[in-house]
């Protein structure tokens, strides 16, 4: 296949295009990247949807413009939407909370939301990380002999999603709950885990009714977990309320475990991918695994956009874009521009912390509020499998998640000997 790909000959919106081979999907960005000005999509009419055909989106794909429409909130505003769909107005909060926000109301829920994630509480979660990480490279080794398993299924899934479920006061019962509804969620695209809009709505009336019960238990009885904290975290005489709870537990379990997970089993991908740096990493883990961790985060960019809308008449890249106008902001693109990051579609553990990758965000006031704590995930997990099993390899080709939103991968072996 060519590595060149023409503008006009392919649809950012059309679904079949994020299952097409990822070098042209990968080559057809560094078109858009290399335009002269932005360009413009059409939205996809999915059939039987009830929410209506959008008037379609300017791709923002270079990395100094996702960092300048990110880092200016007045103009390119989240309120009206994250998602590229124009979806109700409450629906956008109840699904995003704070990220389908803008200030003063986003300023209001995070300054709050901020009170339980302190470094005090969050050196707490770091200490549990390791334990939770050691259990899993234990179970491994105890149970399964054989010496190879499904990396996604047995590694990669398992961490964030205990560490969310142990920051969160949740029952070990209830962890498989959890991890289904937010396969759901974030599989949205993927005929495997949403058959319809209906079945998404009801799963997140469920994820959020656990959510609102789980909230309420916390304030009449407070426990050790981060959901007591903000549950009883006031600012300024604010409380959350519990459906400001709701809405924010769906966020949080939601991005605090797929996006996670996905980087862990792109990690271990890249690692078999490109042995020398494997090598490398490996033979003094301690000095790398700052850069080491940023890159598998930008070259894989678990969230692959979020939307803006312009309120404003503005221009970008030689753009006028007028307000009222949506603009989807490609982080996969941005953390791929040759311009900014040489030799951009290689993997490189050393690769320099500046310029920043926008994998959690590219600054602003949305910066993904768990980023270290990603970062620390990710480190400790590689660090065990480089210590206890420093053979694991991948052994099939994973199986890609079937989305324009999210760079997940549902399945995927490994073996180590």
């Amino acid at each position: 296949m060519s590595s060149d790909v023409a503008l006009g000959t392919f649809e950012l919106s059309d679904p079949e295009f994020w299952i097409a081979p990822r070098a042209y999907r990968e080559a057809a960005f560094r078109a858009l990247r290399a335009a002269d000005e932005l360009q413009y999509f059409d939205e996809w009419e999915y059939q039987d949807s009830p929410i209506p055909k959008g008037p379609g989106y300017w791709a923002v794909t270079r990395h100094d413009d996702v960092w300048a429409a990110s880092r200016n909130p007045h103009a390119f505003i989240s309120g009206r939407g994250v998602n590229v769909t124009d979806i109700p107005q409450e629906m956008n909060e109840f699904i995003g909370s704070m990220i389908a926000m803008d200030d003063p109301r986003h300023f209001r829920l995070r300054s709050i939301v901020s009170k339980g994630f302190t470094p005090r509480q969050t050196a707490r979660v770091e200490g549990y990380v390791r334990t939770k990480a050691t259990a899993i490279i234990d179970r491994l080794l105890e149970q399964l002999p054989e010496g190879e398993c499904d990396f996604v299924e047995q590694v990669a899934a398992l961490l964030p999603l205990q560490i969310i479920c142990e920051m969160m006061g949740i029952q070990p019962d209830d962890e498989a709950q959890i991890f289904q509804w937010t396969n759901v969620i974030l599989g949205v695209g993927d005929p495997e885990y949403v058959g319809s809009f209906e079945q998404l709505l009801g799963v997140l009336m469920e994820m959020f009714a656990y959510a609102q019960k789980l909230g309420e238990d916390r304030r009449a009885d407070p426990g050790d977990d981060i959901a007591s904290v903000l549950m009883h975290a006031e600012v300024d005489g604010e409380r959350l309320t519990p459906q400001e709870f709701g809405s924010f537990f769906i966020l949080l379990v939601v991005a605090g475990n797929e996006t996670t997970r996905n980087a862990i089993a792109h990690g271990m991908k890249l690692l078999t991918d490109f042995p020398d740096q494997r090598r490398l990493w490996f033979e003094d883990f301690d000095a790398h695994a700052k850069t080491a961790v940023d890159e598998i985060v930008r070259y894989s960019t678990p969230v692959i956009h979020f939307r803006r809308t312009a309120v404003e008449d503005t221009v970008i890249n030689n753009t006028k874009i007028s307000a009222g106008q949506k603009v989807v902001l490609w982080y996969n693109s941005a953390n791929r521009d040759e311009t900014v990051f040489a030799n951009a579609d290689h993997f490189d553990i050393t690769r320099p912390l500046q310029p920043q990758q926008v994998g959690f965000g590219a600054g602003g006031p949305h910066f993904c509020l768990g980023a270290n704590l990603a970062r620390r995930e990710i480190a400790v997990i590689f660090d065990e499998i480089h210590t206890r099993l420093p053979n694991m390899m991948i052994t099939s080709e994973p199986d890609y998640l079937q989305s324009a939103f999210i760079n997940g991968i549902k399945r995927m072996r490994c073996a180590w000997r």
